[in-house]
């Protein structure tokens, strides 16, 4: 029988979850995830309610030039990893050692909010320029695997 492993199980999901994002510019899926269990997910988008931005003209960090990874306060959207920690609050869950999964390796911003909430592995498919954010993991001791979904065309064999 050929079965994903639980890490191709879980970045499949935060794969599909990354497809509800509205970011113009990158579509992020998290998820937390405890004994196996999905906890929250999250994606990337505006306050729940408000117009996104294409409704809006386009992407301001877009119009004004800023790189990836720099000047997050002036993003309308709630970052994927954000949207999962604020479900769990929403739902009175607790996610003090569970796993996040994401798309993206997350920002500084939402790393020391991870690291607060006591997720201490992070799983993810893909980096993030934010040199903060990795010195922020190290000193907290967070744990950082990089997983790889095998391709469409590896799976059907």
């Amino acid at each position: 029988m050929n079965r994903p492993s639980w890490d191709e199980y879980f970045m499949q999901i935060t794969h599909l979850v990354a497809t509800r994002a509205t970011c113009l510019r990158r579509k992020v899926g998290a998820i937390l995830v405890k004994d196996k269990r999905i906890l929250t997910t999250g994606y990337n988008g505006p306050p729940a309610g408000l117009p996104h931005c294409d409704q809006l003209g386009g992407c301001l960090r877009e119009k004004l030039g800023v790189p990836s990874g720099e000047r997050h306060e002036i993003s309308r959207a709630v970052h994927a990893e954000q949207n999962a920690i604020i479900q769990a609050a929403v739902h009175g869950l607790s996610i003090a050692g569970a796993t996040l999964y994401a798309t993206n390796q997350p920002c500084s911003l939402c790393t020391k909010m991870l690291v607060n909430a006591g997720i201490r592995e992070f799983v993810i498919a893909e980096g993030y320029p934010d040199e903060l954010a990795v010195e922020i993991m190290e000193q907290a001791g967070v744990v950082v695997r990089k997983v790889k979904l095998p391709s469409e065309e590896d799976s059907l064999k």
